[in-house]
């Protein structure tokens, strides 16, 4: 090694080592080949926009519409991807808070319990622009400061239609596409954190598309650099209308024989290898004759479940990229790492 070779080692260190002094700054290592499979127990901090809809009697918006309970959504969410991760997934909720008004919009604009009834019950359009304003909810709760303080790993927020919320937006420094824009201007925070943003009105299966589509950005990035057949995450998503006859597990809106979005139900027959992920890392290229009956006859639920079980989750690494897939949906950190 030559001496400018080692000298930029040393520095490469130097600055590595700096960085994980900083708040919040830990990094998880790369995987090692040989490292165990280890669960993760991400902590998350939900955030309920649940506006007070009537001053006098406390009533709240989901109590006025009938929307579901935030508690039995999280519950039944926790409880599926502990199922489908086979156990390597045990989210806790480590603190909530309700908020009691509408946020306020990108543009300043804030709902009143009137003018939101007026756009729900169909008298008046929705307001233009309709995105949250995510800044000014970071800031006025310090979701930053307390992710680097350790409080939590990630952060749900609850709310209701036109609430104007990703489906999950990136915090921090280095944050990339996450089915969002990365939310700029957060370089303070140098440990990467997700905001999902969930819908009371929605279901669990909502939730867990979601999530999903978050697995897709994070799975994405993870193999950009990877080309052909070396690009496992191309292989696992490729459904039959964009590969004819080679077919595998499909996207979230895609099931295996899907021919257009949210096509769950469809009844066609076509062949998949989507149980050969069941077998990762040792793929046969063995498939079959599968159909919507193998995913729920088109419930959103019961196809996300199905399409979730396959993600990998086993020891080890294949060509530097985690046998675990779950590593990296969780947490971005590892995407990075």
């Amino acid at each position: 090694m030559s001496t400018l070779d080692r000298l930029a080692s040393v520095i490469g260190k130097m600055i590595s080592e700096l960085a994980d002094q900083l708040p919040g700054g830990t990094r998880p290592e790369p995987v090692r080949p040989d490292e165990p499979l280890q669960a993760m127990t991400p902590r998350a901090y939900i955030i309920n926009f649940d506006p007070i809809m009537d001053r006098s009697t406390g009533e709240r918006l989901t109590q006025r519409m009938g929307w579901n309970k935030v508690d039995d959504l999280v519950k039944g969410y926790i409880a599926d991807i502990d199922e489908c991760s086979g156990g390597l997934v045990k989210y806790s909720v480590v603190g909530r808070e309700d908020v009691d008004d509408f946020p306020a919009k990108i543009d300043g604009f804030q709902y009143t319990p009137a003018s939101f009834l007026d756009v729900i019950e169909g008298r008046a359009p929705a307001h233009d622009p309709d995105g949250v304003d995510y800044h000014r909810i970071v800031q006025d709760l310090r979701l930053i400061e307390r992710v680097v303080a350790g409080e939590f790993d990630e952060v749900w927020w609850f709310g209701y239609p036109y609430a104007g919320f990703y489906e999950s937006r990136m915090v921090g420094k280095g944050a990339f596409w996450c089915n969002a824009p990365e939310l700029e201007n957060t370089d303070q925070c140098t440990k990467l954190f997700v905001i999902m943003g969930f819908s009371y009105q929605r279901g669990v299966g909502e939730m867990l598309e979601d999530l999903g589509h978050r697995a897709e950005s994070m799975l994405s990035k993870v193999y950009e650099h990877k080309r052909g057949e070396a690009n496992l995450w191309q292989r696992f998503s490729r459904y039959d209308k964009v590969a004819p006859g080679q077919a595998e597990v499909g996207m979230m809106h895609f099931a295996p024989n899907s021919v257009q979005d949210y096509d769950w139900g469809n009844t066609t027959v076509v062949t998949s290898r989507c149980d050969d992920w069941l077998n990762f890392p040792n793929l046969t290229g063995q498939a079959r004759q599968v159909t919507c009956a193998d995913w729920g006859n088109g419930d959103i639920r019961a196809h996300h479940k199905w399409w979730f079980k396959r993600v990998p989750k086993v020891a080890g690494a294949t060509d530097g990229i985690a046998n675990n897939w779950w590593c990296y949906i969780i947490d971005p950190n590892h995407v990075v790492a």
